[in-house]
């Protein structure tokens, strides 16, 4: 995937599902990302999960929770995110086979960049494609 050196990412999409262990589930076999960190509580509801693609990091849990991120988020709609990976064709392929809802095939853009789009099972958009944004230092 893309690169992996290591460093602790800076910025962290935060996301809370109705069923959390499905989109963990979804997340790692259609998309391809590692499971970091799993929580559950006594009742088995996710209560922290951490998945990683590449150096990038995704945190979820399940809705419904109570305090006040789960507060803040409770009307919030679907959120979208952008995941570099360094063959968006063979990602794609992937997603397709684990029946993933694809938005947008594999597609060249005019910066350069050759990417897809799908959403999860509950309304996020998903984007995975070849740019990778450069910070400078």
């Amino acid at each position: 995937m893309a690169d992996t050196d290591g460093a602790r990412p800076t910025i962290v999409p935060t996301l809370l599902y109705a069923d959390a262990k499905a989109a963990v589930r979804q997340l790692t076999e259609a998309f391809g990302f590692r499971t970091l960190a799993l929580y559950e509580d006594g009742d088995g509801a996710v209560t922290h999960a951490e998945l990683a693609q590449g150096n990038g990091v995704v945190m979820l849990g399940s809705k419904g929770r109570g305090g006040a991120f789960d507060t803040a988020m409770k009307d919030a709609g679907p959120a979208a995110a952008y995941i570099v990976v360094e063959d968006a064709d063979a990602h794609h392929a992937r997603a397709v086979e684990q029946g993933a809802e694809i938005l947008m095939p594999p597609t060249d853009q005019d910066y350069g960049s050759r990417d897809y789009m799908a959403r999860d099972l509950e309304g996020n958009i998903w984007s995975f494609g070849t740019y990778a944004p450069r910070v400078p230092d």
